[in-house]
């Protein structure tokens, strides 16, 4: 989140400006999905785990080849993790991203009978599992309507006035207050995806924004676009 610009409006929005929001996203994105690959509770969490400062691109391609040798925890520790490192040396972190998904697979295997554990408290408490990686997991499994801030949610809530906070614990706080109840659990992939493909962190798509007419940040980004130009 470093170096994100935390705007001057007030907080909290208008009520109906983000029900307006919530609306038009709902009806581009009826059912968002992660766009990472996945196949059980277990490989949704090393996907996850694994995409900690990287792209799901990168994950994917690697967790591909990953999976289809070892899906299960039982598995991965037979895999051990030299025989893990080479199928995501591509990814950033990998050594101590490995280290984790080793020791997050034994826990599950020896404390869990194999079976990952779903609730935020024993999710969280898995090597490489925090709150963020937590409520990815909860959200995407339709057991929590939890709202997991990255770069792209930070962004975004912040352009869109959603959030005024300068922490990401502190937006996901602020996100929960002002999102209404219907649209919370579908609330994470809107964000992250309108960010990651139309309010990009550079040259935000401001003209082809469904949203736009809502946003009190479009005059500048469109002003910064037109000047760098």
């Amino acid at each position: 989140m470093t170096g994100a610009v935390i705007p001057t409006w007030g907080w909290p929005p208008d009520e109906d400006r983000v029900d307006q929001i919530f609306e038009r996203l709902a009806r581009v994105m009826p059912e968002p999905k992660t766009e990472l690959t996945f196949h059980s509770p277990y490989t949704l969490v090393v996907a996850v785990a694994l995409s900690a400062q990287a792209t799901d691109v990168s994950v994917n391609k690697a967790t591909d080849r990953l999976f289809a040798v070892a899906e299960t925890p039982g598995k991965m520790l037979a895999l051990g993790e030299e025989g893990l490192i080479p199928f995501i040396a591509a990814i950033g972190l990998y050594r101590g991203k490995a280290r984790n998904v080793i020791a997050l697979s034994r826990i599950v295997m020896e404390q869990y009978g194999g079976e990952v554990p779903l609730t935020r408290d024993a999710l969280q408490a898995l090597p490489g599992v925090g709150r963020k990686t937590a409520s990815v997991v909860l959200n995407e499994l339709g057991i929590e309507a939890a709202i997991a801030v990255d770069t792209h949610v930070f962004r975004v809530s912040h352009r869109l006035g959603l959030a005024n906070a300068a922490t990401p614990d502190k937006v996901e706080a602020q996100l929960f207050k002002v999102v209404p109840e219907a649209f919370l659990p579908k609330a994470h992939h809107w964000l992250i995806l309108h960010g990651r493909y139309t309010c990009t962190a550079r040259k935000p798509n401001c003209g082809g924004c469904l949203i736009s007419d809502l946003c009190p940040s479009r005059a500048g980004l469109m002003a910064a676009g037109e000047a760098k130009a």
